[in-house]
């Protein structure tokens, strides 16, 4: 899939200032400021290694463009939300996982510490439902 940013000096600067703006601990990732073991990177997202697993294969797939949660997503966004969903079945397999959770955190209620959206990808274990 083409690199949507290669193509395009706007979404390119709009990309860069975003990524500028963004305070979380993810945007501090995004910057190279704080190390990250990466297993996927593109245009529209970097895919790395959870610092806390919580399973033997813990995979975070965050956008580059921020998105604080999937409640604040627009129609706008579908591409780059389906674009993070097949990334998290691509890491997943990738990891040798045939079974998988994903795990979309929406909101200081629902769990989501870091706000910036990013989809969970946690195998390797029997996975108990409901999740808590």
């Amino acid at each position: 899939m083409a690199d949507p940013a290669a193509d395009s000096p706007e979404l390119a600067a709009d990309l860069a200032a975003d990524l500028a703006a963004n305070d979380t601990i993810f945007g501090r990732i995004l910057r190279g400021e704080i190390p990250c073991d990466p297993v996927h990177a593109d245009g529209r997202c970097l895919a790395f290694r959870d610092v806390a697993p919580q399973a033997p294969v813990h995979i975070l797939v965050i956008p580059r463009r921020r998105l604080v949660n999937l409640a604040e997503a627009q129609p706008e966004d579908a591409e780059l939300l389906g674009h993070l969903l097949l990334v998290a079945a691509q890491v997943a397999r990738g990891q040798g996982l045939t079974a998988f959770r994903t795990v979309i955190n929406s909101g200081a209620d629902a769990g989501q510490t870091v706000f910036h959206l990013h989809v969970h990808v946690i195998g390797g274990r029997p996975l108990a439902w409901p999740p808590g």
